[in-house]
């Protein structure tokens, strides 16, 4: 069936579990950048650089960002996004912060979903937050049109300009892979959130058969950079690109960073068995 195939493995759906690795024993820590250097693709840089660097990879790209998408994911993206918002269930009058929202994919959805609560129950207006580091990404997203609930925000993920205990819901798409910090950013996720507020994270991960694995890496490697260069004229960001989705932790390390920035209940579900998946915690 092309629906279980393409959008969720409900096999590893049903399996999901939950992770209370102690700090000192996080798996995580083996293969997430915590010491002097920051990841960038392949390389190892300096954590100062790395923003110059990511920015300069978005600002090329910004105007091309759904299609990079496209081309890394086949398209399934739209469907993973689907199933992200609807995990997420927007609400009436609630604050929802789309970090890294860049073109406001996530956004959207958010807006509409909760516009649809709204009116089926009534209550107040959600508030759609995107907060992208990118200025050129919030750009384009201001260009694809809006809704009255988003407002567009340029900020850090590392330091959002928030007060603590701020939004009932944060959730960050294809972009936690690009920050500096990914443990910094995770804990300053739990820190705007309300009591009882949810996080969810959707990031290319890492298959989990060696056969996919292994045609999937071929598909990144020779074809992506390949498209990138004559689709968008830009070779090495798309190179970068899929480089990032490597170094990136891979689920359980990844779960495991989430507890470690003090969420609770922490929880994914594969995509296209491993080739994306949904991360999910509690601000509990």
């Amino acid at each position: 069936m092309v629906w279980s195939l393409w959008f969720v493995d409900k096999s590893e759906q049903r399996q999901t579990n939950h992770y209370h690795w102690p700090a000192s024993k996080s798996p995580a820590r083996e293969q997430a950048m915590t010491g002097p250097s920051a990841t960038f693709g392949y390389r190892d840089v300096d954590p100062a650089e790395k923003p110059r660097l990511v920015r300069g990879v978005f600002d090329r790209v910004a105007s091309r960002y759904d299609l990079m998408n496209d081309l890394m994911s086949a398209g399934v993206h739209r469907l993973w996004k689907d199933a992200v918002a609807a995990r997420l269930n927007p609400q009436p009058g609630e604050i929802i912060v789309d970090c890294a929202g860049g073109t406001g994919d996530m956004a959207r959805r958010y807006a509409k979903m909760a516009r649809a609560a709204k009116g089926r129950r009534g209550g107040e207006d959600a508030t759609i937050m995107v907060i992208d580091y990118n200025g050129e990404m919030i750009a384009a997203g201001r260009e694809k049109g809006g809704e009255p609930e988003i407002t567009w925000n340029v900020g850090d993920a590392q330091r959002l300009p928030l007060p603590d205990g701020y939004a009932d819901a944060y959730s960050i798409a294809f972009g936690i892979r690009n920050v500096t910090d990914v443990l910094a950013a995770l804990k300053e996720a739990r820190r705007v959130l309300k009591p009882g507020g949810r996080f969810l994270c959707l990031e290319f991960s890492h298959p989990v058969t060696e056969a996919l694995r292994k045609a999937y890496d071929a598909y990144s490697f020779a074809v992506i950079p390949m498209i990138g260069e004559h689709v968008a004229g830009d070779r090495a960001s798309y190179q970068y690109l899929v480089e990032s989705i490597r170094r990136f932790p891979d689920q359980k390390a990844f779960a495991a960073l989430m507890v470690e920035a003090g969420f609770k209940r922490v929880t994914y579900s594969n995509f296209t068995a491993g080739v994306a998946a949904m991360h999910q915690g509690w601000a509990i």
